[in-house]
């Protein structure tokens, strides 16, 4: 029979016909399902009453409102809640990923001690009572000999009443050494304590930006509160032709978030802040500023002349003088045309706003940098105005009475700071979490006798992983927290289990980026699964069986009655509701915007005079680019690694859950397999072509990993995915990929000490 095309259509539709009508298919499909339900690991809930329980999700630091589905005791499935003011009803891969962390493998299920080396894995388990000892006869024989100062405290909270317990107990039990996990937000808040004199995290009012210039922020790949900030995104492209948003990204890599902007401009990586700056000097020269603004509520834009009579110049003479089109594409690789018509749309838009952070704004940033991109925010005069930022503010609570310090405490807690932050070094910061590892090794053994690690995994996020390895290492006591067997708690002496956030009470206060105030209550969905104990509950107990001044200084019973205590007459309203909003907040006007010594924002920074010595003063207090260089010689290290973030991995205390990793593509994680974005152009001068194996160096480690052509990223830039190479957890994340952390090593922030780190020098062989 002769095959033409029309009749391999009828062969193709018969055949289609026969398979369908047939009853083999659909009897195989049917046992298929029968056979899967009887496999034993699924979870498959008991008959009961279907019910439903509203809390919210502190995964991340979006703060989302949930709603949890149980059939009796057992939840089924989460979702976003509806009508909460975060998310409304939307939920992000992570947050509806939970149960596979509140059920999963990971979770410890009980006190543990360590039976064999650090990272073996070998526990033995323990009750309560006897790790609840050894926590307190370590911490009370370290008081006693006069050594509080030598317990330190690393917490991954930025916020809520847990956090809070954990540094008030180091200041009662007498160490300054309490540190906080570094963000973005760390360098936001100082930047607007020196421009605003008020040191809070930033407020962005994206719903009502019309043009939103974004340096480097993965607005739909996790920065700030995902899902708000996901939303947002939909509402700019939802609006009608003469409403519709405008969004710019500017960064060396087309991420999903440059890909769905209307325009994407690379610039080479880590000269943002130059471009910002170019951008400054277009609108300065055209004269396409908010007059009104900076006429009456800057100090520092015009030259000026302090009390002794010594001259200074202003932020438009170095605008004007440094930063041309053509210098700053000499610079950042965008062509100048560009700069002066990137300049010229955001001055002119309705709502213009700027944002910072890079990726999900997980880490810390260049001071100047941060600077120089609110400096444009004001050029437009978009600061506590609809479309535009404020900082950011709180719902208040009932204040907590002070600590009376014994002498003990006094003179441990007087002495120096491990991290160095809040000494004329470092004198605006108040937690330096990257320093910390390398004060540990350079000071002489014994310098932490004892470590608590509380809903943080720095084992594992801190960069340069041998400098942290050392420094466990060098620390003869560590407690872990954790709720999951991560890497740090690996590497503990004692593991206090705390309950999964679906099992505890706990508050949660705006979430990151938010500009109207909440105040949110996490409440318990489900009864602890294993034989946990909230973590707030176990410093307390631990501060009272230490007794004396200590244990004075926590004067309630249990955690819920200190959380119903702190919360006052809002606790009842977080009961019944699950939160508290001031819906119709607004941010101060100009005139009683900002409390710094000039009274206005200032350009010119005059906090900053004693930082930064080896600067020219009038350079140290203007937003200016100072490259930022990762260690290493371009010679040896030709190539630059950056880190490139995804909503689908999470790379923060909290591995990634099995949902989360199903859904990478192989372009990403194929097998155990890590592949690393490269222009076509730079794996052609090294004879590379798709999938080819090679070696990953940088000079902090090397790596082997997978070649994926990719023409949306520079050429000479690497882009490596960040949240895997977790060596912890189980065989659903455990030894995936590599770790980007152990790349990168740590560049500190010549004014603030902050980590400015944005990537790493690297150099490629192939395999």
């Amino acid at each position: 029979m002769k095959l033409d095309r029309r009749t391999f259509i009828q062969f193709s539709l018969g055949s289609a016909a026969g398979i369908t009508l047939s009853p083999l298919p659909w009897k195989l499909t049917d046992d298929i399902a029968i056979w899967t339900q009887n496999w034993s690991w699924v979870p498959v809930p008991e008959r009961g009453e279907v019910s439903s329980v509203n809390s919210v999700c502190n995964l991340c630091p979006g703060g989302c409102g949930i709603t949890v589905r149980k059939v009796g005791d057992r939840c089924t499935k989460i979702e976003g809640r509806q009508g909460y003011p975060v998310n409304n009803g939307s939920i992000c891969i992570l947050g509806e990923s939970g149960l596979q962390l509140l059920y999963g493998p990971w979770r410890i299920p009980s006190p543990l001690r360590r039976a064999g080396k650090r990272g073996e894995g070998i526990w033995e388990k323990i009750s309560w009572e006897d790790a609840m000892t050894q926590v307190v006869q370590k911490l009370g024989a370290l008081r006693k000999k006069g050594e509080s100062h030598k317990v330190a405290c690393i917490s991954g909270s930025n916020s809520g009443t847990v956090s809070q317990l954990f540094a008030r107990f180091l200041k009662a039990y007498g160490s300054p050494n309490f540190v906080r996990m570094g963000s973005g937000q760390d360098t936001e808040e100082l930047a607007m304590g020196l421009m605003h004199g008020t040191a809070s995290p930033v407020a962005y009012d994206l719903e009502h930006a019309s043009f939103i210039l974004s340096f480097g922020s993965g607005l739909i790949e996790g920065w700030g509160s995902p899902v708000r900030v996901i939303k947002a995104h939909s509402i700019w492209r939802t609006r009608n032709l003469k409403e519709r948003a405008t969004v710019v990204q500017i960064e060396p890599r087309l991420s999903r978030t440059a890909a769905k902007a209307d325009n994407w401009y690379p610039v080479r990586p880590g000269t943002e802040a130059a471009l910002a700056l170019g951008l400054a000097h277009v609108i300065v020269k055209e004269s396409l500023y908010e007059h009104r603004f900076i006429d009456n509520y800057t100090f520092g834009f015009e030259d000026w002349t302090d009390s002794s009579g010594g001259n200074h110049i202003g932020f438009k003479r170095l605008v004007l003088t440094k930063y041309a089109p053509e210098a700053v594409s000499q610079v950042t690789g965008l062509p100048p045309r560009k700069i002066i018509d990137l300049a010229r749309k955001f001055a002119k838009a309705k709502r213009p706003l700027a944002t910072w952070g890079r990726g999900k704004g997980s880490r810390q940033g260049s001071l100047y940098e941060c600077m120089a991109v609110h400096a444009l925010n004001a050029l437009v005069g978009n600061i506590n105005r609809e479309g535009g930022i404020c900082p950011q503010p709180e719902v208040s609570t009932r204040a907590w009475p002070e600590v009376e310090q014994d002498e003990i405490a006094r003179s441990g807690f007087g002495m120096p700071r491990l991290d160095g932050a809040g000494t004329d070094r470092y004198l605006h910061v108040k937690y330096l979490p990257e320093r910390l590892p390398q004060a540990i090794n350079e000071q002489q053994a014994g310098a932490v006798q004892a470590l608590l690690v509380h809903e943080a995994n720095p084992y594992y996020t801190m960069l340069d992983s041998t400098a942290v390895a050392e420094a466990f290492e060098r620390i003869p006591f560590v407690v872990s927290f954790s709720t999951y067997l991560d890497e740090t708690a690996q590497h503990a002496d004692i593991i206090l289990p705390n309950h999964h956030c679906l099992e505890r009470w706990e508050d949660f206060h705006t979430p990151i980026g938010l500009q109207k105030p909440i105040l949110a209550l996490l409440r318990p969905v489900v009864p602890p699964q294993f034989d946990t104990r909230h973590a707030g509950d176990v410093i307390i107990n631990i501060a009272k069986r230490l007794g004396g001044s200590v244990a004075k200084a926590f004067p309630w019973k249990d955690y819920e009655t200190l959380l119903k205590w702190t919360m006052g007459d809002k606790w009842n309203t977080l009961e019944k509701r699950g939160f508290v909003q001031e819906a119709n907040y607004k941010p101060p006007a100009w005139e009683e915007a900002f409390k710094t010594s000039s009274g206005k924002f200032e350009f010119y920074v005059k906090a900053l005079e004693r930082q930064g010595a080896s600067q020219p003063q009038d350079m140290r207090c203007l937003p200016h680019y100072k490259p930022v260089e990762p260690e290493g010689d371009h010679a040896n290290y030709p190539l630059t690694l950056i880190p490139a973030e995804s909503i689908r991995l999470a790379n923060g205390a909290i591995g990634n859950p099995p949902f989360c990793t199903k859904a990478l593509p192989d372009t990403v994680l194929k097998g155990n397999d890590l592949f690393v974005e490269i222009n076509p152009k730079t794996a052609s001068n090294y004879g590379l072509s798709e999938g080819d194996s090679i070696i990953l160096e940088t000079p902090k480690a090397r790596a082997k990993v997978l070649v994926h052509l990719f023409e949306g990223i520079m050429p000479e830039v690497i882009a490596i995915p960040s949240g895997l190479g977790h060596t912890a957890y189980d065989e659903f994340l455990a030894h995936k990929g590599v770790n980007a952390n152990k790349l990168m090593g740590v560049v500190e922030d010549p004014v603030s000490g902050l980590s400015a780190t944005w990537g790493a020098r690297a150099r490629i062989i192939k395999v």
